[in-house]
């Protein structure tokens, strides 16, 4: 690095990982300059993050051992958002594979070099940067391979290890979706999130024709855990908010998906433990965020822990970060470039036009999109969903009762939730989002229906490129073709012939997380949902997740 480049940039003041039982021997090894990682005596391969078992023989012979520190770029982006005070954009976030095993990847920050000169397949070396007790291994060029572009690593093939059903019987069909409600939606409502839990609650239960002393079983997520302004508390508040009598409750984050309330909920149902269960998904994280800013909320200190123990101290804070480097690997993979993802945020924002509840309704452009401030490369504003408090309710019936609902019930046709890739951000899948594929690919395998079959689909869009990861995911077109499929943006619009998302999605509507496309589809399929309806809708499929473990589901009009 030249010294007029030493002297332009302060290091960062980075959050630095709580060192744990499991990760010390990661995080203070490079105290002599080397890198180390878990290595199984018995077999000879590395895993990361440290493991008590080989990952590929399950061995538990495992201990530290020094690798060479040379490294490939497998994925990288470009922040260009401020996530953290003292640690000012722009900077490379990236995943580099390791020369010895290329299925071990590390997420770290390229440095000593500008960030406009880092590529996909660069070679590189790591350094270490000490911070108190830990060393954070970064990566900088490798000037003995300067110029090189090496190969970067084989996508693995997810088939192997899909279960088919262990019956012909499916508890799918034993229930139906009968009632959904949705609270105000907006940003910055500065109202208690329990409050539009209960506002959902109730039209949801009054949708379908009941009384709360009807509701037997009651499920959410994330629940009481998670980052603030990502759940109302869980199933305690509103168990006292409304005074309600439950048989069963569930309130999990480890779930597929945020749709795996629901599906818990189908489970009680068919199992004949509940009658009616009410499903919930509350957030509020635009108020949340704006009293972090005014002061009234204390952030949180202390050292990362959790998935951003390994984030944090790149100041890869945000999904954004996380699935923009994916998003580069799939365009050096594939081809294309943004403006792939700029007809989907086109499209849902047509979509949004015709949705008087959604948040953002004025139209955009191509030239728009591809003009706005960029968030993490290739990500643009445009590309990122927008934080709303809100939110929204469902339930679930046993399939006996539905007649007797007042409007449509829905039916569940089939669930996908299989795992078919470790459950990790940057270990596995790079070339779409992980733990996408094996809910779509498990889907499949639970139904007499067929691609041609569906009407409209409901895909998750933290980001417009979950959307890519979830269509080539479900089959409606070849890895890498997204591109032809989705051509000028027609094909998905109101119309198409598979129109995604036609009340804006969370990118336009907002950050429902999840619920909000089951609440859609429902609406599509029952006839209800205005100018956006779609002509024709009798089967839709609904998508939650991914990153973290998604889920897929497939439902039909009744």
């Amino acid at each position: 690095m030249s010294d007029d480049i030493d002297e332009q940039r302060t290091p960062p003041v980075r959050p630095l990982p709580q060192l744990t039982l499991a990760n010390t021997g990661f995080w203070t090894g490079g105290a002599d300059g080397l890198l180390r990682i878990a290595r199984c005596e018995d077999c000879g391969a590395y895993t990361h993050p440290p493991l008590p078992r080989c990952r590929s023989c399950r061995g538990a012979r495992m201990a530290m051992a020094p690798v060479s520190g040379r490294a490939v770029v497998a994925g990288f982006t470009v922040n260009h958002q401020q996530w953290l005070p003292g640690f000012p954009p722009p900077y490379v976030v990236a995943i580099v594979a390791l020369e010895e095993d290329d299925g071990v990847r590390l997420t770290t920050n390229i440095v000593n070099c500008e960030p406009d000169e880092v590529r996909l397949g660069m070679a590189v070396r790591v350094t270490f940067e000490k911070a108190e007790d830990v060393y954070l291994p970064l990566f900088e060029p490798d000037p003995d391979r300067a110029g090189q572009l090496l190969a970067l690593p084989s996508p693995r093939e997810i088939g192997p290890g899909l279960r088919p059903p262990v019956s012909a019987e499916r508890f799918e069909h034993r229930v139906a979706l009968t009632g959904v409600g949705q609270s105000r939606v907006g940003r910055r409502l500065m109202v208690d999130p329990l409050e539009l839990t209960v506002e959902a609650c109730l039209a949801a239960v009054r949708d379908a024709g009941l009384e709360l002393e009807d509701i037997d079983g009651l499920s959410t997520y994330p629940g009481r855990v998670g980052s603030p302004g990502m759940s109302e508390g869980g199933v305690p508040p509103l168990v006292e908010a409304l005074q309600l009598r439950p048989t069963w409750i569930n309130g999990a984050g480890d779930t597929p998906g945020q749709a795996g309330a629901i599906i818990a909920g189908m489970l009680a149902v068919a199992s004949g433990l509940c009658r009616h269960v009410l499903c919930y998904r509350t957030v509020w994280e635009s108020s949340h965020a704006e009293l972090v800013r005014s002061g009234s909320w204390a952030a949180p200190g202390g050292r990362a822990t959790g998935m951003l123990e390994e984030r944090a101290p790149y100041g890869a804070m945000s999904a954004a970060n996380w699935i923009a480097m994916q998003a580069s690997h799939y365009f050096h993979r594939y081809g294309g470039d943004r403006t792939m993802l700029g007809r989907i945020a086109v499209a849902e924002r047509a979509g949004a036009a015709r949705n008087p509840e959604a948040v953002y309704r004025d139209p955009i452009t191509i030239e728009d999109y591809l003009g706005a401030r960029p968030i993490s490369t290739p990500f643009g504003l445009y590309d990122c969903d927008v934080p709303v408090d809100g939110a929204v309710a469902v339930v679930v019936s046993a399939i006996e009762t539905a007649a007797d609902r007042p409007r449509p019930a829905v039916l569940v046709d089939a669930v996908g939730t299989q795992i078919l890739e470790r459950v990790s951000w940057d270990q596995d899948t790079l070339t779409h989002e992980p733990l996408t594929f094996g809910p779509a690919k498990h889907l499949w395998t639970r139904t007499d229906l067929g691609h041609d079959d569906v009407d409209v689909a409901l895909l998750y869009d933290g980001f417009t490129f979950n959307v890519v990861s979830w269509l080539e995911g479900l089959g409606f077109c070849e890895l890498g073709g997204a591109a032809d499929f989705i051509a000028d943006g027609s094909v998905i619009g109101l119309g198409g012939r598979l129109p995604i998302n036609p009340h804006g999605g969370q990118l336009s509507a907002g950050r429902l997380h999840g619920f909000g496309f089951v609440r859609e589809a429902m609406l599509q399929l029952r006839g209800e949902a205005g100018d956006r309806q779609v002509a024709g809708a009798d089967v839709a499929v609904v998508t939650t997740g991914g990153g973290a473990p998604g889920s897929a589901l497939l439902l039909r009009r009744g």
